[in-house]
This record gives structure tokens, C-alpha cells and sequence, in this order.
């Protein structure tokens, strides 16, 4: 079973930066590496929302309008783990962060689609103040 756990997340003042990471575990063999893995947040009140998304293959990264210039996806597949680099924070990018993987590669009409993902992490909060 694959676990995902991320880090990194805390309180930062505006114009700030924080790195998330996203340690997994529990692969199996050559199947169960995850073809698309992203980042997602949810705000209280809100719906969980796709802002970073990667295809492990080739390193193709993807992001949302929202996040896009300053927010950076990254892998190390050394250290299973993914990152998601932040800078340029807003107090709008208040949220609570999920790492989530999907054993299909998922194209650009699912891939910001939350219910197509396999596995997520348990999330780690980010709070930026103005």
C-alpha cells in the first residue's frame, strides 16, 4: 500500500516562501509507481483545488493559473519524494496541502480532478498572513 506524507508547511508572512515535501513509500514494483502525482489545497469552506501536477515519466509539469510563476513541482526519485516550492505566497494560498498520486497517467481534462487520484496524504497546513 502506498502511504504518502508530507511536510514543510507553517506560517509565513506575504511575499514569503515555504517548500513542501511529500515522502512516499510502499511501492511495490514497477507498477505501482504513480504516473501523475500533484499537489492540491483546500480552504476552509472551499473545494479541494489542483495547483501542481507532474508526469513522473518524463518530468512534464503542469500548474494552475492561480499558482503559475510561482509555484514549482519537483520529484527526486533517489528519495521517492515530491516538493512543491513556493514563493511569492499570498494570503489566498492559505490552505490545507495534499500530496496525492494516481497509478494512470491522467491527461489535462482529469488531472485537476481529485476523485481520479489513488492515494493522498494527510495534508499539512500553510497560513500565509498579509
Amino acid at each position: 500500500q502506498v502511504q504518502l506524507v508530507e511536510s514543510g508547511g507553517g506560517s509565513v508572512q506575504a511575499g514569503g516562501s515555504l517548500r513542501l515535501s511529500c515522502s512516499a513509500s510502499g511501492y511495490t514494483g514497477y507498477t505501482s509507481v504513480p504516473a501523475t502525482m500533484a499537489w492540491f489545497r483546500q480552504a476552509p469552506g472551499k473545494e479541494r483545488e489542483g495547483v501542481a501536477f507532474i508526469d513522473t515519466d518524463d518530468v512534464t509539469t503542469y500548474y494552475a493559473d492561480s499558482v503559475k510563476g510561482r509555484f514549482t513541482i519537483s520529484q527526486d526519485n533517489a528519495k521517492n519524494t515530491l516538493y512543491l516550492q513556493m514563493d511569492s505566497l499570498k494570503p489566498e494560498d492559505t490552505a490545507m496541502y495534499y500530496c496525492a498520486a494516481s497509478r494512470s497517467y491522467l491527461g489535462v481534462r482529469l488531472r485537476p480532478r481529485a476523485q481520479y487520484y489513488n492515494y493522498w496524504g494527510q495534508g499539512t497546513q500553510v497560513t500565509v498572513s498579509s
